[in-house]
């Protein structure tokens, strides 16, 4: 097997065998984060099955997909989001995972089309308060899926969050277990929430044990970034 085969299929064992371990019966998807990574090597992992991707910069992520022109993909956009580009993600994705302040809601909503399923949208929460991550605060959530949930063409699913990169690791399961609690939370007061987005390369197995129900893998999938 080659570099790419080995890595999904160690991938894709490692994300089964976290959820057995947990007592999970629920799906994890696995979101493969291709941001930098070269067409032929989204164009590979998605020959052995890879459907979900995951990008961070919305022109970076156009090209691509004008290049790959496989309608069978989906298209998740992680990165943070300036307003300026809420067309082109209303247009041409299927995930926003970064949603965080009120002003996005409208032209997202505005520019998706009715014809178009509506476009699923996770909060993005900054759990551990850091001053260099995007996200709401906990405290912002409920007014945030309140306004999303009311905009036509929008689908709230759920949340998202990128802890701390602590290297203790129960700091970070700390932190998605509060993300955890408050999912729960969200679910128990409107229906259709479903994603919990969180875990990375490093620590996707820690976040399966803590509940996600979506984990973001680039590295361990593609190998160490071009850029």
């Amino acid at each position: 097997m080659n570099f790419c085969e080995t890595a999904y299929r160690s991938v894709t064992h490692r994300v089964a065998a976290a959820r057995h371990s947990a007592g999970r019966l629920d799906e994890v998807t696995l979101l493969a984060v291709s941001k930098t990574q070269p067409v032929a090597a989204i164009r590979a992992v998605a020959a052995l099955g890879q459907r979900v991707f995951g990008e961070n910069y919305v022109q970076e992520a156009l090209a691509k997909q004008r290049e790959l022109a496989d309608p069978t993909l989906e298209w998740h956009l992680i990165g943070p989001l300036q307003s300026n580009k809420c067309r082109e993600v209303a247009e041409h994705f299927d995930w926003l995972q970064s949603l965080d302040r009120t002003k996005l809601i409208e032209p997202l909503s505005r520019h998706r089309a009715t014809a178009s399923a509506p476009l699923n949208v996770l909060i993005q929460v900054n759990i551990d308060d850091e001053d260099s991550k995007s996200g709401c605060t906990p405290a912002q959530v409920t007014a945030l899926a309140d306004e999303i949930t009311a905009a036509p063409n929008l689908r709230l699913r759920g949340l998202m969050a990128i802890p701390a990169p602590a290297p203790d690791l129960e700091r970070r399961r700390n932190a998605f277990c509060r993300m955890r609690a408050l999912f729960d939370e969200l679910c128990a007061s409107r229906v259709g929430i479903d994603t919990l987005s969180m875990g990375m390369s490093d620590d996707f197995e820690l976040a399966i044990a803590e509940g996600a129900t979506m984990v973001r893998v680039g590295t361990a999938l593609f190998g160490a970034r071009s850029r």
